[in-house]
């Protein structure tokens, strides 16, 4: 049987899981949606989200220079125990995400921290840029609202494409590794520092 992106698409959304995984789990069971979920609750993929309300006090702070050294990155990553703070895939992980941010240049952790002065100075722009184009206001108040989703989504490092795995959002490579190693995870913050920026 062959497997629909509609179907990966609706797997990911009920559980949190891979775009890999949901394929894989969805030929495994056929494609049958509620099977594959329960063939991803017994991996433990979907577990991820349970996790969340655990308390996370350890992690890790890692460093990231661009080769060249003209961009910098410090980025906090918390996690449950100082056991899994330690393992190489946590370390590797946290390294990946401040590459990340080096390449990127978010401005927030989450679409919810973007600041609303920041927003609403696009939302100008952007209502500038639609009436420009003579558009009529019902036409231009909805580019008005996708230009802004856009904006939130590029400037957001949870909404945006990994940089090593385009297919995959920073939150769901997060809820990823989550699953992987069992524990509850936090992107608590980063510093992005670059030469005359």
């Amino acid at each position: 049987m062959s497997i629909s992106a509609s179907m990966v698409k609706e797997l990911r959304e009920k559980t949190g899981a891979g775009m890999m995984d949901c394929k894989n789990a969805l030929k495994e069971v056929n494609g049958d949606v509620e099977a594959a979920i329960d063939h991803l609750r017994k991996k433990g993929i979907a577990s991820a989200a349970k996790r969340a309300g655990k308390e996370t006090a350890e992690g890790l702070v890692e460093s990231y220079i661009h080769p060249g050294g003209r961009v910098g990155v410090l980025i906090e990553v918390n996690c449950e125990t100082d056991f899994v703070a330690r393992t190489d895939e946590f370390k590797a992980f946290v390294h990946d995400l401040a590459m990340h941010v080096a390449a990127t240049n978010p401005l927030t952790v989450s679409p919810d921290d973007l600041d609303q002065e920041i927003l609403e100075k696009e939302r100008q722009i952007f209502i500038g840029q639609a009436m420009e184009e003579g558009k009529p206001e019902h036409i231009a108040e909805k580019m008005v609202e996708g230009r802004l989703a856009k904006f939130k989504k590029e400037n957001a490092l949870m909404a945006q494409p990994f940089v090593k795995n385009p297919d995959e959002t920073i939150e769901l490579l997060l809820k990823d590794k989550i699953a992987s190693l069992g524990e509850n995870m936090v992107i608590k913050r980063f510093s992005r520092f670059q030469i005359g920026g």
